[in-house]
């Protein structure tokens, strides 16, 4: 299972990871489960969501 890009920020920002960790906590008070990750290939933050697993008996 791969995982659901929200938004991209660009690491060489003079604040780094601070814009791509602010969405990300703004999308959780949302109710999204969104974390930040390091892209390295393209030098910059994504905010990304895991696709919902089905639960198997519900």
């Amino acid at each position: 299972m791969g995982r659901v890009v929200l938004e991209r920020f660009p690491a060489g920002s003079p604040r780094g990871s601070w814009p791509a960790e602010e969405y990300a906590a703004q999308r959780m008070r949302e109710g999204v489960a969104a974390e930040v990750v390091m892209d390295l290939a393209t030098d910059a933050y994504l905010v990304v969501v895991r696709p919902r697993e089905a639960r198997s008996g519900h």
